[in-house]
């Protein structure tokens, strides 16, 4: 490789590439497959590649396609390009996906089928397409939530699948299949495509039309695509077409499809170990159909780190490590060992995030930013307790590419109709939910309430049951509104706030809505946090509000609601000063600290419990903790918390596998086995009803299982205790029955052995 290298000496374009870039950026005319490992210098090369195959005269600017998945990523690509070589890169095909494929309909819009100034539906825009055509269709929205058809019709198009080419199986799935096709021929009356028509369509007009394919096929003798571990099915199949491999079965393909070799070369930079976005429909599985399907010689793995120090890297190599079918490659810096990584064992949640908020105090007094400091979780909800904890020790920070905890759509919703509980005539609180969820309230009727809220100098809640008290039509909905928020308030009377709030968030319907919604999964996480904050609020003392003896549950309502508003508004930085970034390890890929703190390292959090019932959700999990390690640059906190308040109750669980998978001569206990500590104490002893780990001698009889305890079911089979939670009269276990899964079980019927 040495060789290689000092062939181009004087090239200013390859100037400080180490060997195994430089491998890839001169390769010869051949597809290639760039494993381009975190902080390896992916970006530099994808650019690189692309300068010297213009400078060298190997293709024109117009002649190669690069393919990435934001408009920041495209625009830092031609801004370095600009920067390499004296070249006007405005007519390059340089972009997403998306844009890619608007350009080329555009250009054919005729044999596309689409008018020439067809407009793109947004996301907003394409579901209230969907609520007016089912509402034409007399469709009932509780059993297909328009959200719900949304993501159907995004997935089927995201397949390559039209509605007549989706295998329905039963009556919903056909239904949902007949909105499909209406929203289509809807679509292409009004001359309009969505997000995911876009691609659809240009691989659909590329699939029909020779002439067309042929003139791009000879256009793009090299196609370059960035992030490939992220690519769906279509967008392979799309970028195969263009490469001039035509599968002559058609979208469906398969292991019998007939295929001629490609004719161009494709260069894709990804790292199947980063690959996170399978939720999305990401199939990390095209990397190893694409060593296939293009006969690839070369496959180039960058594994130079230039961002982690080497203690960091290891780590990351050893968590990975443990995931199969992987295309294989290790992490190494000529940087240095560095610190090792950190790891606390926390008595409980709240000992966790005091904990981080006092380590980030030492660093922030020791010089370092806080910008350049990052807290990650694995879920959104995760970020309520860490929020508090920072709020309360007046810490700037921002929540990246997400909303603050009480911020959160679903939140307020949760939070206006307690805030309804508390006081029916709050006119804002109302406006947000009176139709949220939807219940045929239209903007119509919202305007005459308003009105007569005007004309009787009232509120709107008097003047909806003034409305209803008179029998007037259309009040059907307000009708039903009325009787929901007074049923609410009856039922609400002399509860304590979690189970006000459990109210709340239930006989809304919010939660229902939700979970009819297949992205609704960290709303529902959220609001079940909500439940969490309640129960922490009722015990610990928070800035203004003081527990006093004798306040009602009215009184902790209205200081809670207070305190929810409090928290939202302050300590908010503003772009541009310094602020902690909190983050998902999803929002994280792609960005680098110095300090990095993972929180939350249990058992059923990160992995996450979904994850644990198949080995491809495992090994994805496995990929997000890998992503979120080698986010750090200089220092790695991992921690973890014995016990931890979920969804109003305690739950006691392990510390994550993935802190058994790194080797112990890398890490740094920072503290013994936790003891209990009394400032912490009451955030779960005086919880009435709820386990705690300082029960009484007669409640640990109460519990004859201890985690980590080997047990037998008479239908799982063997399994190891991971958790528990409840009380004496209703405790569940959490068993771990290996291809069983994981399994929650009552006690009282569950006929546990003892092995």
């Amino acid at each position: 490789m040495e060789n290689h290298a000092q062939s181009y000496p004087q090239d200013p374009l390859l100037a400080g590439l180490n060997s195994k870039q430089l491998e890839a950026v001169t390769l010869p005319q051949q597809s290639a497959l760039i494993l381009a490992g975190a902080g390896s210098g992916k970006t530099r090369v994808l650019t690189a590649r692309i300068a010297w195959l213009i400078q060298t005269g190997q293709v024109s600017p117009t002649g190669l396609l690069a393919v990435t998945f934001t408009n920041k990523a495209a625009k830092e690509m031609l801004t370095r390009i600009t920067a390499s070589l004296p070249i006007n890169t405005r007519g390059m095909w340089v972009g997403t996906f998306h844009g890619l494929c608007n350009r080329l309909l555009r250009a054919h819009h005729r044999e596309a089928g689409l008018p020439q100034s067809f407009q793109i539906l947004d996301i907003a825009d394409q579901l209230s397409m969907i609520k007016r055509l089912m509402k034409l269709m007399n469709v009932d929205d509780e059993k297909y939530p328009p959200k719900q058809v949304q993501n159907f019709i995004n997935g089927c198009k995201d397949e390559g699948l039209r509605a007549d080419k989706v295998e329905a199986y039963d009556a919903h799935t056909q239904k949902m299949c007949e909105i499909f096709d209406a929203y289509d021929k809807q679509c292409q009356r009004d001359g309009v495509a969505d997000f995911a028509e876009l691609l659809l369509r240009c691989y659909e007009l590329l699939t029909r039309d020779v002439s067309i394919r042929s003139h791009y096929q000879s256009r793009f003798k090299y196609i370059l695509v960035d992030e490939f571990q992220d690519t769906n099915r279509l967008q392979y199949l799309w970028l195969k077409l263009l490469a001039g491999q035509e599968i002559h079965t058609g979208i469906s393909g398969g292991k019998n499809a007939s295929a001629q070799p490609p004719l161009n070369c494709m260069f894709a930079v990804g790292d199947d170990d980063q690959s996170i976005y399978g939720f999305r429909g990401a199939r990390v599985g095209n990397m190893r159909d694409f060593e296939k399907d293009f006969n690839v010689q070369n496959i180039v793995k960058l594994e130079e780190n230039y961002r982690s120090h080497s203690n960091i890297l290891d780590a990351a190599n050893a968590i990975i490590s443990h995931n199969n079918n992987r295309l294989g490659k290790n992490l190494w810096t000529s940087a240095g060992a560095g610190e090792p990584v950190r790891v606390y064992d926390a008595y409980n949640d709240t000992d966790e995030a005091q904990f981080i908020v006092d380590e980030i105090k030492m660093l922030h007094c020791e010089g370092m930013p806080l910008g350049d400091i990052a807290l990650l979780y694995r879920s959104n909800a995760q970020s309520r307790i860490l929020e508090q904890a920072l709020f309360n020790a007046k810490l700037p920070y921002r929540v990246y590419g997400g909303l603050r905890f009480f911020e959160r759509a679903e939140i307020k919703h949760a939070l206006a109709y307690m805030r309804l509980i508390a006081n029916a005539n709050d006119d804002t609180a109302l406006l947000r939910v009176i139709n949220f969820p939807t219940r045929g309230i239209g903007a119509r009727s919202l305007e005459q309430l308003q009105e007569a809220a005007r004309a009787n100098n009232c509120s709107i809640w008097q003047a909806a049951i003034n409305k209803v008290g008179n029998g007037k039509l259309g009040a059907k909905g307000i009708e039903g509104f009325v009787a929901l928020i007074r049923r609410m308030i009856d039922e609400a009377y002399g509860l304590t706030l979690p189970e006000l709030t459990e109210i709340a968030i239930s006989q809304s319907g919010l939660m229902a809505h939700y979970e009819n919604d297949k992205e609704g999964e960290d709303r529902i996480e959220n609001l079940k946090e909500l439940v969490t904050a309640a129960v922490s609020f009722t015990n610990q003392d928070f800035g203004n509000h003081n527990n006093v003896d004798g306040d009602t549950p009215q009184d902790l309502l209205t200081q809670f609601l207070s305190h929810a508003s409090l928290e939202a508004g302050e300590h908010q930085a503003d772009v541009g000063h310094d602020a902690l970034q909190l983050m998902t390890v999803h929002a994280s890929k792609g960005l680098e600290f110095k300090s990095v703190f993972i929180s939350g390292l249990e058992e059923g959090l990160c992995p996450h419990e979904q994850s644990l019932y198949e080995s491809a959700g495992l090994e994805e999990e496995r990929r997000l903790m890998y992503v979120a390690v080698t986010r750090a640059r200089q220092r790695l906190y991992l921690s973890h918390a014995q016990s931890r308040m979920l969804h109003g109750k305690v739950r006691f669980g392990i510390a994550s596998r993935f802190l058994d998978e790194i080797p112990e001569k890398l890490l740094k206990h920072l503290n013994a086995k936790p003891v209990p500590k009394p400032s912490f104490s009451r955030d779960y002893n005086e919880l009435p009803h709820i386990m705690s780990s300082q029960q009484s001698s007669t409640q640990k009889n109460a519990m004859p299982w201890r985690v980590g305890q080997q047990v037998n079911h008479a239908k799982f089979g063997n399994g190891v205790v991971v958790s528990y939670e409840g009380n004496a009269n209703d405790m569940r276990v959490q068993v771990n029955f290996g291809s069983n899964g994981l399994k929650w079980l009552a006690l009282e019927f569950a006929k546990l052995i003892p092995i």
